[in-house]
């Protein structure tokens, strides 16, 4: 007869591996349980031809309280991406940068602002917009809520600070240009943005849940690749999990994607957002600004780019660099527009550059419109429990919160 474990963790994304590692500290037998061959789910890293490239553009912001309490952030190797942006608007560039942080670019950044790029009133209103973030987050959190395009235009952001920096920056954080997202949830990721320094870990972003997973390993919890859990059922005190190898336990944690919710519970898929992401490595030479670009003008599908390589080095072979472009997924986007636009933004040299992979991410993140969720039911049943981003809110941090309640609500804490 196959044991009966304690806890039985279908999913070793972010928020199954740290509720697999809590509740193995806790004492609890616990097996995780994944259908594909390497944990992390959206988070995963591939090597080609000797780049590095993450599933889509991500970056982890060390300033998540949930990370720091997962991890040790050093571990991770961040490479810090500047905090600014480039924005290209025709055939002019100017830059905004953090000025506290890279005061080098001090006179680049009021150049940029004087260019038209800040009017007197879009300042009005970005402080009437972000402040109440920066000093009290709790008030946004928990106050009321609308949309951010809907908050934008009550304090007045509505110039090309907005136009032509906020949203095309934001789209490639949010996975939308603002119409649809919970303001509150905008402002307190923007918050987020200026205080810290995100970044991406120099082996790529896979090494957040392989790190993960090493912890979840140290603390006994047993974690099982290519397992897929074809159902849930529940018989009596114990729940089967089936499969081409069945496991049985006392409870379960259901923490994989949104769209897999009702086959294995019965809860309705939560709506999802999608990105879409063009990797291209190039030459020696590259563009030398290691700025995120935006294109001021939103002339084409592109929201952003990047050349990864400038920030983590380890990203390309030597002698090459590796460029990333992010669009919305909904945005039609073919390779000749894309070409067009990075030409734009980078120069003409993007013509030739060669394209090594486009992802396509129609579920890159949960959608969060208003008003902003706060905390989810994640006990379904007496056995079952539910974990993910799409129980918090649609980031890395999110989902590591996501696992720490569910473990919580393992152990009776909460």
């Amino acid at each position: 007869m196959s044991a009966v474990h304690d806890v039985a963790v279908v999913g070793a994304g972010l928020a199954g591996l740290r509720a697999a590692t809590l509740l193995a500290r806790a004492g609890r037998d616990v097996v995780v349980l994944e259908a594909q061959d390497e944990v992390g789910g959206r988070q995963r890293t591939d090597r080609v031809d000797g780049f590095l490239l993450d599933r889509g553009f991500q970056v982890i912001n060390p300033r998540y309280d949930a990370l720091a309490r997962a991890v040790d952030p050093a571990d991770l190797d961040l490479r810090p991406f500047p905090v600014g942006v480039r924005v290209v608007r025709g055939a002019r560039s100017n830059v905004l940068a953090h000025p506290a942080r890279h005061p080098g670019m001090l006179p680049a950044t009021i150049a940029g602002a004087l260019s038209g790029l800040v009017a007197p009133a879009d300042v009005v209103g970005a402080v009437r917009w972000l402040l109440p973030g920066l000093v009290r987050p709790a008030s946004v959190a928990h106050g009321p809520d609308e949309t951010l395009h809907e908050a934008w235009d009550r304090v007045g952001l509505t110039g090309p600070l907005r136009q032509s920096v906020l949203e095309p920056f934001l789209a490639g954080v949010l996975a939308d240009d603002g119409a649809a997202t919970s303001a509150a949830y905008a402002t307190l990721i923007t918050r987020l943005f200026a205080l810290g320094r995100p970044g991406v870990p120099a082996a790529g972003v896979a090494a957040l849940p392989r790190r993960l997973a090493e912890l979840a390993r140290a603390a006994g919890a047993e974690i099982r690749l290519s397992h897929p859990a074809d159902g849930v059922t529940l018989r009596g005190d114990r729940v089967d999990l089936g499969g081409a190898e069945p496991v049985t336990a006392r409870e379960v944690i259901v923490a994989v994607g949104g769209e897999h919710l009702p086959r294995l519970t019965g809860e309705p898929a939560p709506p999802m957002r999608g990105l879409q992401t063009w990797w291209f490595g190039t030459g020696a030479e590259a563009p030398a600004s290691a700025l995120l670009a935006v294109d001021g003008e939103r002339a084409g599908p592109i929201v952003n780019s990047v050349v990864m390589s400038h920030t983590a080095p380890g990203y390309a072979p030597a002698g090459r660099h590796l460029v990333a472009a992010s669009c919305l997924l909904r945005d039609a986007a073919d390779e000749t527009s894309v070409r067009a636009q990075l030409a734009r933004m980078w120069g003409g040299e993007a013509a030739s550059w060669e394209l090594l992979r486009r992802d396509d991410i129609p579920l890159a993140l949960p959608a969060l419109a208003p008003p902003m969720r706060h905390a989810s039911p994640v006990r379904l049943s007496e056995r079952v429990v539910v974990a993910g981003d799409h129980r918090e809110t649609p980031s890395i941090a999110g989902a590591l919160v996501s696992g720490e309640r569910a473990a919580a609500s393992v152990l009776g804490q909460g």
